[in-house]
C-alpha cells in the first residue's frame, strides 16, 4: 500500500518528460569528453616509450629511472619505422647485449646484463618518411634517463682515467662525472691548489645527468680538477679533468701551405704541408688536388693534429696534413691545392713545385 503512492506519482512523468530531453540536451558534452579523450591521446603520442614488465605487463616510464646493476630491460616504442637513441659506447664497443628488433606494431630494445656503464638516455621517435626523406615526428616520442645504480661504481666508468674539458668563453663546460646513484652527494674539487670549488647553482652547478657545468667559464677556472660521490658507504674519487682555456677563432679555417722543395727534379722526395690554427675540440677535414692525380701518380697523405699553448693559459689546436711525393717525376710538377674545411666553412691555399 505505501508503494502505491509512490507508483501514483508516475502520472507526473511529463515534467520528468521535460527533464529528460533535458538530459538528451547534456550530450553535446560528449564533445567535451571527445576533446578530453583527445588530449588524452595526445598525451599518449608524446611518450610512445614504455617498459615491459613481469607477465607482460607494462609500465610507462616518468623522466628518470632507477635499476639495480645485472638487471635486464625491455622497452618499447610503439609505431612501425623508430629509431632509437641511447649512450653511444654501446655502439663504440658494438655490445652484444644490446638488440633492437623493429616489428609491426612497436620497435624493441632489450639491454641484458646492464653495468653501471650503460646509465644514460634511452630515447626513441617516430620517424615519418615520404620518398627517399624521413623527418622526426616530434608529437611522437618517448625519453628517460636510467641510473643503473652500483654501490661499487658510484661514477659511471669512462674508457680513460685522464679526460681534457675545454673552457670556451662563450659556452658553458661540463666536467662530465656523472653518477650512477641519483642521490649521491657530489662535490667538485681542485687538485692545486688543494681544495673543493664552492658550487653554487649560479655560475657552477650539478646535474647527475650531465655532471658540473660551469656556466661562464674563465681562465681562472683551468687546472687539474676530480669529482668525488658520497652515497652509504666510502667516498668514491672520479677520473681527473684537465681544464684548458681556449682562444676561439671564429669562421672558416685559418690556413697556410709549404713546399720543400719548390724546386725539384727527378727522384726528388717532395713534402707539402697544409697547416691550420683552429679551436682544440673542432675537428678539421682537408681534400688535396695535386697535378699527378688524374695519372693516379702515388702520394702519400698524412693528417695529424696536437694541442698547442699560446700563453695566458690560451690553448688552440694545430692541425696539419703532408702530402708527399718520394720518387718526383715531370707530372708532379705544378699547383698543390689543400682544401681545409671545419664547422663554418672551408678556405682553400695553393703552392707550386717547378721543375729544376
Amino acid at each position: 500500500v505505501i508503494g502505491q503512492p509512490a507508483k501514483s506519482k508516475r502520472p507526473k512523468e511529463p515534467g520528468e518528460n521535460k527533464i529528460k530531453p533535458v538530459n538528451k540536451k547534456v550530450k553535446p558534452k560528449t564533445p567535451k569528453m571527445k576533446e578530453r579523450e583527445s588530449v588524452d591521446s595526445s598525451l599518449k603520442s608524446q611518450s610512445i616509450l614504455t617498459q615491459v614488465m613481469d607477465k607482460g605487463h607494462f609500465q610507462k616510464l616518468a623522466a628518470t629511472l632507477s635499476l639495480a646493476a645485472g638487471q635486464s630491460i625491455e622497452l618499447r616504442c610503439k609505431g612501425s619505422n623508430v629509431t632509437w637513441n641511447y649512450p653511444s659506447y654501446l655502439d663504440t664497443f658494438k655490445d652484444s647485449r644490446l638488440s633492437i628488433k623493429q616489428l609491426d606494431r612497436y620497435s624493441q630494445l632489450i639491454l641484458a646484463n646492464s653495468t653501471s656503464a650503460d646509465t644514460g638516455e634511452y630515447s626513441c621517435w617516430l620517424q615519418l618518411c615520404s620518398a627517399n626523406k624521413c623527418r622526426k615526428d616530434e608529437t611522437k616520442t618517448g625519453s628517460t634517463y636510467i641510473f643503473f645504480t652500483d654501490k661499487e661504481e658510484l661514477f659511471v666508468p669512462t674508457s680513460s682515467y685522464f679526460e681534457i674539458v675545454y673552457l670556451n668563453p662563450d659556452k658553458p663546460a661540463v666536467i662530465p662525472c656523472r653518477v650512477t646513484t641519483p642521490s649521491a652527494k657530489v662535490t667538485l674539487h681542485r687538485e692545486f691548489p688543494a681544495g673543493e670549488i664552492e658550487t653554487d647553482g649560479t655560475d657552477i652547478i650539478y646535474d647527475a645527468k650531465k655532471g658540473f657545468v660551469f656556466q661562464h667559464p674563465t681562465s681562472d677556472h683551468k687546472g687539474i680538477v676530480y669529482c668525488k660521490a658520497e652515497s652509504q658507504g666510502a667516498p668514491q674519487i672520479s677520473i681527473k679533468y684537465h681544464l684548458l682555456y681556449v682562444e676561439v677563432p671564429k669562421g672558416p679555417p685559418s690556413t697556410t701551405i709549404a713546399v720543400s722543395p719548390s724546386r725539384a727534379g727527378p727522384s726528388d722526395r717532395v713534402r707539402v704541408v697544409c697547416t691550420v690554427l683552429g679551436e682544440p675540440d673542432v675537428d678539421v677535414n682537408f681534400r688535396w688536388q695535386y697535378p699527378g692525380q688524374e695519372s693516379r701518380r702515388p702520394v702519400i697523405i698524412q693528417n695529424f693534429w696536437r694541442l698547442i699553448n699560446r700563453g695566458i693559459g690560451h690553448t688552440t689546436r694545430i692541425s696539419k696534413s703532408v702530402l708527399l711525393v718520394e720518387d718526383f717525376e715531370d707530372i708532379d710538377a705544378g699547383n698543390y691545392v689543400c682544401i681545409a674545411q671545419n664547422l663554418q666553412g672551408e678556405t682553400t691555399v695553393a703552392t707550386k713545385v717547378e721543375l729544376k
